[in-house]
């Protein structure tokens, strides 16, 4: 008798969403309806967690920011802060780390700051930190942007239409 074939090992992955918390309440308008209008197509849609917005000095609102959305972040998840001193991934390596982390069960939890900034607390905690470029940005815009990059990384992954990769020459 022979031994069945061995089935190939599949990678072990999670299905859990990402989760985005974010400082602010993010208020009906184009903002809004760019975040909604990309969170709507991703599968799982993503979990948002709305942190208030602090009063007070610079460095007390990041603290008290800051303090807020360390104390929101889900249990096994995978800390990645939006920092302007990240690296810059382009779309196929942010797909391959969403990936990653997936296959590691441990989906992302996306950290974005307020007015001031995150708190070098929330950095030190992060264990992965990414920019969307050297420009800022606006923390209500970075949740549509990030929410595109997080559906066209779907799309790179299922080899959907949607992401035409551009290449010079």
């Amino acid at each position: 008798m022979t031994a069945p074939a061995a089935r190939p090992r599949r990678r072990r992955t999670t299905n859990r969403p990402a989760t985005l918390l974010a400082v602010g309440r993010l208020k009906p308008g184009p903002e809004r309806a760019l975040f909604e209008h990309y969170a709507a197509r991703l599968r799982p849609a993503p979990v948002v967690v709305e942190i208030p917005e602090a009063r007070g000095s610079a460095a007390e609102v990041r603290r008290r920011e800051g303090a807020a959305l360390l104390a929101a972040l889900p249990e096994g998840c995978t800390a990645v802060a939006l920092d302007l001193g990240g690296p810059m991934p382009d779309s196929e390596a942010f797909a391959a780390l969403l990936e990653r982390w997936a296959g590691a069960g441990r989906p992302p939890a996306f950290l974005i700051g307020g007015a001031e900034g995150l708190d070098p607390a929330v950095l030190a905690r992060s264990e992965h930190r990414i920019s969307l470029g050297p420009m800022t940005w606006p923390h209500f815009l970075v949740r549509g942007m990030l929410a595109e990059q997080l559906y066209r990384a779907q799309a790179i992954r299922q080899n959907h239409p949607y992401h035409r990769a551009w290449r010079p020459g």
